[in-house]
């Protein structure tokens, strides 16, 4: 076999790839070991694998992809299904959680297969597609709910899985979240600190699992903060600006309206601005808002909405990782990793109002 010099304007012969043997053989090593390294088993060290890596790299050696999937019985590809249909699903941020998933996965010579769904139907469909044609070692699944049937998917088929968040029965589950519950926590916290007596909270569908942990987040503040909680200022089930500006209205036209708001989410809580506008309110001074997420719309509202920021491109660098390891057969239960989100401390939240 020949390739093209377009320096020398001439064929030269191709460079012979390096095989395992001669890798082997300048380790000093058996191929089964070398091959074991490789690929991250577990009862290979970590010296000896950091030592192969470094000769494979010396060497110019690159595994053939078809050869090393039928001796493993992996594609060396991380799964990923977007459920389309959903209010958030083309939010900005998705390109730095795949960003952060393909670096890792590059970094492992590993691949990303990504689908698209327009319902749960079909999310599952695709999944199992997947796992049917070879085409994905595991999966990473965002937006985790409660009862979660990607999970029960993954189980039935001992395929594994890494959640984005957590789920109702952890058994078995590896996982990389953000404590959105102590960003909630902290919200309250900060807005009793600011002489707010009354807080409402705008929370999203209990269905997520990332609701309820933001739920058990905003009563543990007020609870801290030595707060009576009204639960007449507490709604669930708001995921849109338009649910967020009726939530909003709703708890303003009370008897004794909140003088500050929390929201689970900030596309639920760029809603408020219309209600406060439709009360004749001014935000950050009648009413303050904390929020959660750090989208790149909130820092365009007047004034800024102050929220917490996640760094989605790190969820997915870890995300990754956590799965590969998963699919070299670690336990899942050791694979388990919390962050914290960053609160952004803008114009929508101040004093209470006397």
């Amino acid at each position: 076999m020949t390739q093209f010099s377009a320096e020398k304007n001439t064929f030269r012969p191709a460079r012979k790839r390096v095989t395992i043997s001669q890798l082997a053989d300048a380790l000093g090593l058996t191929k089964g070991t070398v091959s074991r390294a490789l690929n991250g088993y577990p009862d290979i060290s970590d010296s000896t694998r950091q030592r192969v890596e470094r000769q494979a790299e010396r060497m110019g050696y690159r595994p053939l992809g078809q050869a090393q999937g039928i001796r493993t019985g992996r594609t060396r590809s991380l799964g990923l299904v977007l459920q389309m249909n959903v209010h958030d699903a083309q939010r900005p941020f998705l390109a730095d959680f795949i960003a952060g998933i393909s670096q890792t996965a590059a970094e492992e010579n590993w691949s990303l297969s990504v689908a698209t769904a327009g319902s749960e139907a079909e999310m599952l469909d695709a999944m199992e597609r997947l796992i049917d044609e070879r085409k994905a070692d595991g999966f990473i699944l965002p937006r985790t709910m409660v009862d979660d049937a990607r999970v029960a998917l993954c189980r039935t088929n001992d395929v594994p899985f890494v959640l984005f968040g957590r789920t109702g029965d952890m058994t078995g589950c590896a996982w990389y979240d953000i404590l959105g519950e102590d960003a909630m926590e902290e919200a309250v916290l900060r807005l009793a600190s600011l002489g707010h007596r009354r807080i409402g909270f705008v929370n999203s569908d209990l269905d997520y699992n990332y609701a309820v942990l933001r739920d058990e987040g905003f009563r543990t503040g007020m609870a801290r903060a030595d707060l009576e909680l009204d639960e007449g200022l507490i709604r669930h089930g708001c995921m849109t600006p338009a649910q967020g500006e009726r939530a909003t209205l709703d708890m303003l036209d009370t008897p004794t309206p909140p003088t500050a708001l929390v929201f689970a989410t900030d596309n639920a809580a760029l809603g408020a601005y219309a209600a406060c506008s439709k009360r004749g309110l001014k935000v950050g001074q009648d009413l303050s808002i904390i929020s959660y997420d750090g989208a790149p719309e909130s820092g365009f509202t007047d004034p800024p909405l102050t929220t917490f920021d996640v760094d989605t491109r790190l969820a997915g660098e870890r995300l990754a990782a956590l799965l590969i390891a998963a699919v070299r057969g670690a336990d899942p239960e050791t694979l388990r990793e919390a962050g914290h989100a960053r609160l952004l401390r803008r114009g929508s939240d101040g004093p209470a109002p006397l």
